[in-house]
């Protein structure tokens, strides 16, 4: 026994109930002397994170400039779009109205006044309801793809919706082109490139707002069938407040004329194609004409609608242009939004 403890001893080891405390002393006083300080101040940083973090973790919110989202988004939609809206089917559709428009209308001059102004609402009519039901589809068909894309954080909503507007521009405008070149000319309107660039002009215009309401009403209901009845219902309401079939509308109803694409889009047409000073022959000298001539002006319906407040009807389709695809804009911000 005695040459056990000696060897302990010796080893530096003592059995001693002393020697595990200061072994213990010693760990503390190195833990605070070598690592108590540092790893205090790691804690702290963690706790607080400098400032410039932050605003870098703000600026890097999205890997990508405004510019670069859109500039991939328009490129991805032009590629989507052109088969849907080139399709044979749609080229077929268009050519086929508009030749059998032309072969309708052919050759009508102003002594057949009111046929014209047939020709002018039909533009309005049908280029009402076609960039409608165009346009109508395009947020429900890609709402679920929408909201993975915006859930996960991959674009701006602005630059999605800018894309989806500017890569429509092109699809939306060569076909009422192609239509209007074919029927003006067939339907013997007036002859002069002044004339025709301005009809043109109205109607490209007037398609331009009815697919912002095309947009708005998908963007809203984002249920096809739904939104679909939806547009024929305002539609329809829009034509027949247009000042064509009904030209004395009663009191209580006849606000629906100003808010109508048709009325302001039929009043353009009519001016683009009449002045009041210009004559038509009535036949007997009747209607305030002499010598079987009268005022283009004084036609009733004409007169009903008015060639004048062509600056202001211009101006009200300006503002459908804007306001229905900021509704459409807004209604889409719900959309990919993750809830808390």
């Amino acid at each position: 026994m005695g040459l056990i403890r000696t060897t302990y001893s010796y080893a530096g080891v003592s059995s001693n109930s002393d020697v595990p405390g200061s072994v213990k002393q010693k760990l503390v006083s190195a833990y605070k002397s070598n690592l108590a300080n540092k790893l205090r101040s790691e804690a702290q940083e963690i706790d607080d994170p400098p400032q410039d973090g932050l605003n870098d973790q703000k600026v890097a919110r999205w890997a990508t400039t405004w510019w670069q989202q859109f500039s991939v988004l328009l490129r991805r939609g032009v590629k989507e779009r052109k088969y849907d809206s080139f399709s044979g089917l749609k080229i077929a559709q268009v050519l086929v109205v508009a030749l059998l428009s032309g072969l309708l209308w052919w050759q009508s001059d102003v002594s057949h006044l009111q046929d014209q102004m047939g020709l002018l609402f039909f533009y309005s009519g049908f280029w009402g309801f076609f960039p409608l039901f165009q346009a109508i589809f395009t947020f429900p068909q890609e709402r679920s793809m929408l909201e993975k894309e915006r859930s996960s954080g991959m674009y701006r909503l602005s630059s999605y919706f800018m894309s989806r507007i500017v890569s429509d521009l092109p699809m939306e405008l060569v076909l009422p082109t192609i239509f209007v070149s074919i029927t003006y000319w067939m339907a013997g309107l007036k002859g002069t490139p002044g004339n025709f660039l301005q009809t043109l002009f109205v109607l490209l215009y007037s398609v331009l707002v009815s697919g912002g309401l095309g947009l708005a009403l998908g963007a809203l209901v984002l249920d096809q069938k739904s939104a679909t009845i939806l547009g024929s219902v305002i539609m329809l309401s829009f034509l027949l407040a247009g000042g064509y079939y009904v030209t004395h509308v009663p009191a209580f109803i006849s606000w629906v004329k100003y808010i109508s694409i048709s009325q302001y889009t039929y009043k353009l047409l009519l001016g683009s194609q009449f002045r009041g000073t210009d004559t038509y022959p009535c036949g007997g000298g009747g209607g305030g004409g002499a010598g079987g001539v009268c005022l283009v002006g004084d036609y009733p319906a004409i007169k009903q609608v008015g060639l004048d407040g062509q600056v202001l009807a211009a101006v009200a389709l300006g503002i459908m242009l804007v306001v229905y695809r900021l509704v459409a804009y807004f209604a889409l911000m719900r959309i990919g939004v993750t809830k808390k």
